[in-house]
């Protein structure tokens, strides 16, 4: 084996969440990840229907050389498949590409630091040296990572290109294919599959045939095809990301720093207490990447990017008792952020249509913050996705709850709507029950309720009437949402019940 160059770096990854989680004193799914430049949660065709056939043939090699995967992809990039080399993430293919160009006694050029490290490991690991003088490869990174700044193009041939945040900039070399470029792109950033390790590089046919010969047999495997096909299908908008940036962007600004302005999902922020900034936020459950100087944030959502400008020394956003969970069965998956002491920003989004709107009614009326994410089987019907949000909603509410000290414990509520009425008691002392009389239910409200019931391990009693299923089922989460405001409100400091426990 070659010994490495005494000078030598291998990559450095960010402390794992196990033992951020033990730093900060908090259970590993409160830890929040900003350092990865990936979005919050999957993209929905992100499930298990998405691999079924893959995984009954997972015994097997992948075979006939990717060509769904290959075609999609050209289609995506506006180039023909034997434009396309994949690869397993596009740090395999800097790394191909280092080897197939470079060797001992070559140089090859990588930009300035700050940028990202894997182009000089890859050019050390193919024994080539870092330098100026007459490369035989020059790397770009374009939007540079870790800056997310948009820099010119340099003039050398052969030339690699990480793209992989430009679908976040609109700015492509691929045009240039014909002229020496070679571009990487990842499915590991717009398309939410950082776990599933795909990439690809565009080359002009020639470029990429040498690459292919280079590459290992198979490089992915089946069920990540399967993934990127279903990604590729589903185009996310970037859209969302973009104007997320922007108000994080302000948001820093009026904490009295100055990122640099991004073209990428994250946000550059030098400053003299870029090490002290890292430490606090770790303690605090939160990671950034930190590099000389500066720090680097992620652009992820509303309710996770308010809490790091929160820890940041921003306004307070977050009540005391919060919880953050993740449901993930064979058939749905959901991420669930609650505060039982929040103001009512709301937000659920399953695809269940009314029965989105209804558990959004539900955590509005008790005043929490929710933020309730996922995907489910829908093609099979709203049972599934509609049963397990509830779940979902419920088990965060148990886990928010804690020991249930210093809680009201019960709580009731009328509700009128139009020509319906409901009426609803809760009793969150430990015990799951769910009497529930709907005069008339959309299909799947009362199940919802006792699916919450059951995962809360709360009493809930409801009886509604009226002529209009909808607003019927409507009033009925309204009213129990009213009873759990009550429900869980201060009232105290021991536990609600004469035996000392719930």
């Amino acid at each position: 084996m070659r010994t490495l160059a005494p000078s030598f770096r291998p990559y450095q990854w960010a402390p794992p969440s196990d033992e951020v989680a033990r730093l900060a004193g908090i259970d590993i799914s409160q830890v929040l990840r900003f350092d990865q430049n990936t979005p919050p949660l999957p993209l929905p065709s992100t499930r298990p229907a998405t691999v079924a056939a893959a995984l009954a043939r997972v015994n097997n090699y992948p075979s006939g050389g990717y060509r769904t995967l290959r075609r999609a992809i050209a289609a995506y990039a506006g180039v023909e498949p034997a434009n396309v080399v994949l690869g397993a993430g596009a740090d395999d293919l800097i790394l191909l590409c280092a080897r197939a160009y470079a060797g001992p006694g070559d140089t090859v050029a990588v930009p300035e630091p700050p940028t990202y490290p894997l182009f000089r490991i890859a050019t050390e690991l193919a024994g080539a040296e870092v330098g100026d003088d007459d490369p035989v490869l020059t790397f770009a990174c374009r939007p540079n990572n870790p800056t997310g700044t948009l820099g010119p193009l340099p003039d050398a041939r052969p030339l690699v290109v990480d793209e992989a945040y430009f679908e976040y900039s609109g700015e492509t070399a691929v045009g240039l294919l014909d002229e020496g470029v070679i571009a990487l792109r990842t499915f590991s950033k717009l398309f939410a599959l950082a776990g599933a390790r795909v990439g690809y590089a565009l080359a002009a046919a020639d470029v990429a045939a040498e690459l292919n010969a280079r590459q290992a047999p198979a490089p992915i495997s089946d069920v990540s095809s399967a993934l990127a096909v279903a990604a590729l299908a589903a185009r996310p908008d970037p859209a969302p990301v973009l104007e997320e940036r922007e108000r994080v962007t302000e948001g820093l600004r009026a904490l009295g720093f100055e990122p640099l302005e991004s073209h990428a999902n994250f946000v550059y922020v030098p400053t003299a207490s870029a090490d002290e900034i890292v430490d606090s936020l770790l303690h605090q459950g939160i990671v950034v990447r930190g590099s000389p100087g500066a720090f680097r944030v992620s652009v992820l959502d509303r309710e996770d990017d308010d809490r790091l400008l929160e820890a940041l020394g921003g306004p307070t956003v977050s009540g005391g008792r919060s919880v953050r969970r993740v449901r993930a069965t064979a058939e749905t998956r959901f991420a669930t952020r609650l505060a039982l002491d929040g103001h009512r920003r709301v937000r659920v989004a399953t695809g269940a249509g009314i029965y989105d709107h209804f558990l959004e009614q539900l955590a509005f009326h008790a005043g929490f913050d929710l933020a309730l994410e996922g995907a489910g089987d829908l093609e099979t019907g709203d049972h599934h996705t509609a049963e397990d949000a509830a779940l979902a909603l419920g088990q965060a509410l148990d886990a928010a709850l804690g020991d249930r000290a210093g809680i009201a414990r019960y709580g009731s509520a009328d509700v009128p709507m139009d020509d319906a009425l409901a009426r609803a008691a809760v009793d969150l002392g430990g015990r799951a029950f769910a009497e529930l009389r709907l005069e008339r239910d959309p299909g799947m409200a009362a199940h919802m309720l006792a699916s919450l019931a059951q995962a809360a391990r709360a009493g809930i009693h409801v009886e509604a009437t009226g002529r209009d299923a909808h607003h019927v089922a409507e009033a009925s989460f309204k009213a129990v949402g009213r009873a759990l405001a009550l429900a869980v409100g201060k009232a105290g400091e021991g536990v609600p019940s004469t035996k000392g426990t719930l």
